[in-house]
């Protein structure tokens, strides 16, 4: 059976920075491995493409699926949107326009 590592919960390949909260720590993620690591972290069918547009309900803001952010925050990684460190906005809050 092949070790497969468990993306929500084990630290990241990339390097992580600090925030300006505390206990959150934000991976620095190279815009080639974007995709591939938006398709692992997304929990729901039909993962968005990265020139998607999504809104972001906690700060009634647009963005670019692409400018997405993961934070480390109490052991576990969060697919989070781009204003997540001003209005906590995870993938759960994002919104399609329509």
């Amino acid at each position: 059976m092949k070790n497969k590592m468990n993306w929500s919960e084990a630290k990241l390949p990339f390097p992580l920075k600090a925030s300006n909260t505390v206990g959150i720590e934000v991976y620095e993620i190279p815009d080639e491995k974007k995709e591939e690591v938006l398709r692992k972290l997304y929990p729901f069918d039909g993962c968005p493409d990265l020139s998607a547009e999504k809104y972001d309900l906690h700060v009634c803001r647009r963005f670019r699926v692409r400018e997405f952010l993961v934070v480390r925050e109490r052991d576990s990684n969060l697919l989070v949107s781009p204003y997540y460190l001003t209005g906590g906005g995870t993938v759960i809050d994002w919104t399609d326009l329509g």
